[in-house]
């Protein structure tokens, strides 16, 4: 069902994006990395928060990107992840395939500026095994996203 409400989301704004179906999981950054071939950073992964005002909002970052604390409290404020069970009922998509399209309900949208790295993303659709190939600004731009910085620069991951 999740699968077909990001299919209704394209079909209603007349996007012609095809939606990727695998026959494995890619439920996690590195199941998806590896079933499509590329790197985990261009695994775009879509986190579910409930601020401390109780407004939820949904955060897509680059795969291998981190929160950075710090950045997020200055703009957001205090936040906890959903659990699990939340992010069904809010999203309507089920962990592991939770995406900006097609959401259950309408939630605000904010994407880390770690995601401009890539020309093309790709967040999942809905299902544990599902995915599209989308550039950063396409998603900002259909997901009336607006663009954050809350994640610690890759590099430092390395270090």
């Amino acid at each position: 069902m999740s699968l077909q409400s990001v299919r209704d989301f394209f079909a209603a704004r007349q996007l012609d994006i095809p939606i990727i179906e695998l026959e494995v999981s890619t439920a996690t950054v590195a199941l998806a990395a590896a079933a499509h071939g590329v790197e985990a950073g261009r695994i775009a992964k879509t986190l579910s928060f409930r601020l401390a005002s109780g407004e939820v909002i949904i955060l897509v970052t680059r795969g291998d990107a981190r929160i950075d604390n710090r950045k997020f409290k200055d703009s957001f404020g205090k936040g906890k992840m959903l659990a699990q069970e939340e992010v069904v009922e809010l999203t309507g998509h089920p962990v592991g395939g939770v995406c900006p399209f097609g959401l259950a309900q309408p939630l605000p949208v904010y994407l880390d500026r770690s995601l401009q790295d890539f020309d093309e993303v790709l967040p999942a659709a809905g299902a544990i095994h599902s995915a599209v190939r989308i550039s950063p600004a396409l998603m900002a731009d259909i997901t009336q996203g607006s663009w954050v910085d809350v994640c610690q620069p890759v590099a430092e991951l390395a270090g």
